[in-house]
């Protein structure tokens, strides 16, 4: 069964290294048999958020956002691949995410995140948790994380190194965990329908 993913990416700075993570993400998720589509922040470009997506009338939002809400709620579920800024959460994927809100409902999420140094953005995942649970999604238990993501990949984006073959080694149980999820959710929503 194909199932609907979207990867959301949102660092805006000049020599992005979590792009490859993303990246890479789209395309081992495509390889399972997956329709997967990366959302980058930085070319959706969004305002800093000011109105929800929910909060325009009908046919009054900006196109770029109508077109991203349609695509949210169409969706089976998502990936978040989140750098860690000041051991906090990546502003441009907050702003990004934060525009919209009952599209996400009732769709599981999956966290990967990355950094510079040896701690894989860890920080950023848990504080990431929270705020995917309260915009509705379920997320799921198994995160990926990435160290040292300046030397994980070569020069054509392939895992590389001691770094890159530890997150080949665990998608896999990242990626299962993700469709469990994304099946449980379908399913029960075509039972019953949501509660609100």
């Amino acid at each position: 069964m194909a199932r609907d993913i979207l990867v959301f990416y949102g660092s805006y700075r000049r020599d992005r290294q979590g792009i490859k993570l993303a990246r890479w993400i789209v395309e081992a998720l495509q390889a399972r048999g997956n329709n997967a589509e990366l959302i980058d922040a930085k070319i959706v470009d969004l305002p800093i958020l000011d109105r929800r997506f929910s909060d325009y009338k009908p046919g009054e939002a900006p196109p770029a956002m109508a077109e991203l809400a349609e695509r949210i709620a169409a969706a089976d579920g998502f990936v978040f691949v989140t750098g860690e800024y000041n051991g906090g959460l990546q502003p441009g994927l907050k702003n990004l995410t934060d525009h919209f809100l009952e599209q996400y409902y009732w769709r599981p999420a999956a966290i990967a995140s990355y950094s510079a140094g040896p701690f894989a953005g860890i920080k950023a995942a848990t504080a990431w948790r929270g705020t995917l649970a309260v915009l509705g999604m379920i997320v799921t238990s198994t995160s990926l994380s990435l160290a040292r993501i300046g030397g994980a990949f070569d020069a054509d984006g392939k895992p590389a190194g001691e770094d890159g073959g530890r997150l080949e080694k665990a998608f896999p149980r990242f990626a299962d965990d993700l469709a469990w999820w994304i099946d449980a959710a379908s399913g029960q929503r075509e039972r019953q329908a949501p509660p609100f």
